[in-house]
């Protein structure tokens, strides 16, 4: 029996709330359950979906596991602009700790990176175990493990971004094109109030304040 997990995340082209990494296991025989689950890419389903999928998923894996990277760490490790040590590399060191806390034979993971071989390698170089590294884009279009860790990324980050509505009102999806986004944006530079939510570093917010 071999394990199989898939890593993806959610967040990354946001400018408020967090990036988030999901990675989940199965067994090489649990991929056909996946499929006939009918899970996909998380972003052409819809909130309903992704929602009953999120449960399903979590009802046959074995295990998954999450990682948060807040907009204060992203813009910590983005301001210091060091070469090969950016916004890649934070995510590839954190798609790492979620892969050793899983533990699997062969991880599947969807690479930020341009280069997919470089990001792979990167994860390797983080991570203490012997885990074959399977980095490619578009994965979570390709295998539908990482599907099923998009799914999990996904739904994860829009339970964050709701309880963010809470105490700053409803700003939107949190994504630069949004325009509830932009208003809100606008709205909290004019008052002098970036709130920590906000990724200061973003090229967005960067040509407000």
């Amino acid at each position: 029996m071999t394990i199989i997990a898939g890593v993806d995340d959610a967040g990354r082209g946001s400018v408020i709330g967090p990036l988030i990494i999901s990675g989940v296991n199965f067994k090489d025989n649990q991929i056909v359950e996946l499929k006939k689950l009918g899970v996909k890419d998380s972003k052409v389903l819809t909130p309903k979906n992704r929602l009953r999928l999120n449960d399903e998923i979590k009802r046959i894996a074995i295990q998954w596991n999450f990682a948060e990277l807040s907009p204060s760490e992203i813009d910590k490790i983005v301001f210091k602009g060091q070469k090969f040590h950016r916004l890649n590399w934070l995510e590839a060191v954190k798609m790492a700790e979620v892969i050793k806390k899983l533990s699997p034979d062969i991880a599947y993971v969807d690479a930020s990176d341009v280069n997919a071989r470089r990001f792979g390698q990167q994860i390797d170089k983080t991570l203490p175990l012997n885990v074959k590294i399977v980095s490619e884009h578009h994965a979570d279009i390709k295998y539908v493990i990482v599907s099923a860790a998009s799914i999990l990324a996904k739904v994860r980050r829009d339970e964050i971004i709701s309880s963010l509505w809470e105490k700053y009102g409803n700003f939107g999806s949190g994504y630069p094109s949004d325009p509830k986004t932009k208003k809100f944006l606008l709205n909290q530079v004019e008052k002098g109030e970036i709130p920590p939510v906000v990724r200061k570093s973003w090229k967005t917010v960067q040509r407000l304040i």
